[in-house]
């Protein structure tokens, strides 16, 4: 799959078949929307496109308001959001930087400039609520219309249910905040996950007796607390774990969210090295506590809760296999 930062250049601008979106989690109403990319692009000839935007717009015009905490919380980093889209057959991705003069393109400017001539769209899909332009002011109508003046055909997706609930980012997120990791799974389609890369941290669970593995979390994630996780990357199989997602507030005021995560029986270095983290079930929320003693102890509890999960679940699927 290919990565554009913008607009591709001329040599680059291959006919595509396109749809647009922020793709927090590529749920399956998303998979959903990408299979008809994929069967679009193959029935033109082109290849299968899609644009998001970094930052979320809505992380965009929330730091504009001076209010950070309007934005929505993260599902996805844009690595992860990258591989779920290879592993959707997408065959380019443009990542569009959102800011001030993105966001002022008037409707006509963008379906002129961007898609028929930045990106030689033959065949494009959106949402039934698809907005574009400055201040929305673009709506399906439109676009339509311009797709007859560009030569560019428009189709829309019904909302994608599943049983009575729709599926959205906005759910999976609800689902992630309340903890509810199996809703989250029937929603996204797999387990929730985190990848990025092994950091240096203050060492601090070491001196505590539970030595982590660190990740950083560059924006607001959409579930925080104690859980119990599996680590894919470090070995043939995935390794349980149990971990912290949050600002670690007994030991760290900056209030910098961090993802700590504690192995299980593995001693090895893997400073540097790529990892995804796979969430099992949630323990409990974060807590403050008044020392590094009491501290000590929920970790304790916490490790333990977490090797009672594996063991049973070893023991379940050493039961299936008898049957």
């Amino acid at each position: 799959m290919k990565v554009f930062r913008g607009l591709p250049n001329d040599r680059a601008r291959a006919p595509c078949a396109l749809t647009i979106g922020n793709f927090d989690g590529v749920h399956l109403g998303h998979q959903a929307l990408l299979a008809r990319v994929r069967a679009a692009a193959s029935r033109l000839g082109v290849e299968a496109a899609v644009m998001t935007f970094e930052p979320h717009p809505r992380e965009f015009f929330a730091e504009r308001m001076g209010d950070p905490s309007k934005a929505p919380r993260r599902i996805a980093n844009l690595r992860d959001k990258l591989e779920s889209l290879a592993s959707a057959g997408i065959d380019r991705v443009i990542v569009e930087h959102f800011n001030e003069h993105f966001a002022s393109i008037a409707p006509d400017d963008f379906t002129r400039r961007v898609l028929a001539e930045g990106l030689h769209v033959k065949w494009l899909m959106v949402g039934e609520d698809f907005c574009y332009g400055a201040k929305r002011a673009g709506n399906i109508a439109m676009l339509k219309e311009a797709g007859l003046r560009h030569g560019f055909e428009v189709e829309t997706l019904p909302t994608v249910m599943h049983g009575t609930r729709r599926i959205s980012s906005s759910a999976v997120r609800s689902a992630l905040a309340e903890g509810d990791l199996a809703t989250a799974r029937e929603l996204l389609g797999h387990s929730y996950a985190i990848s990025g890369h092994v950091i240096h941290g203050q060492k601090l669970g070491r001196t505590l007796g539970f030595p982590t593995l660190n990740l950083r979390v560059a924006h607001r994630p959409a579930l925080s607390g104690i859980f119990v996780v599996q680590v894919h990357g470090l070995g043939p199989e995935p390794l349980p774990a149990v971990a912290s997602m949050g600002v670690r507030p007994t030991v760290d005021d900056s209030g910098r969210v961090l993802l700590e995560v504690h192995l299980f029986d593995y001693a090895e270095s893997c400073y540097g090295k790529l990892v995804r983290v796979e969430f099992l079930e949630k323990i409990r929320d974060e807590e403050k506590y008044d020392d590094l003693d009491t501290l000590t102890a929920a970790i304790a509890r916490d490790s333990g809760q977490a090797r009672d999960y594996f063991a049973q679940r070893a023991g379940a699927l050493t039961a299936t296999d008898r049957i």
